[in-house]
């Protein structure tokens, strides 16, 4: 039977919630610039070694925020900041 303590009763933060705030902090440090093309979601599940339905989350939770925007066929960019 497992014993469960109370040190730590927040649980992890989601995964595809860590690629989200690892790519916006490569956007607000500048490393990534507007119009910089991202990974592609295969090279990034790669790296992360998570599923494609992993990163979707994370770069539409980017999208939501209007960090990065999609163009159909050709790749996930950063987006121009306004």
């Amino acid at each position: 039977m497992a014993v469960q303590t109370w040190e730590n009763p927040m649980p992890a933060k989601a995964k595809w919630a860590q690629i989200a705030d690892g790519i916006r902090a490569r956007i607000q440090s500048g490393e990534l610039a507007p119009g910089d093309k991202l990974p592609s979601t295969s090279e990034l599940c790669r790296l992360h070694g998570v599923s494609a339905i992993v990163v979707r989350q994370a770069i539409n939770a980017l999208k939501i925020e209007g960090l990065v925007e999609g163009v159909g066929g050709v790749g996930v960019f950063v987006a121009e900041r306004s």
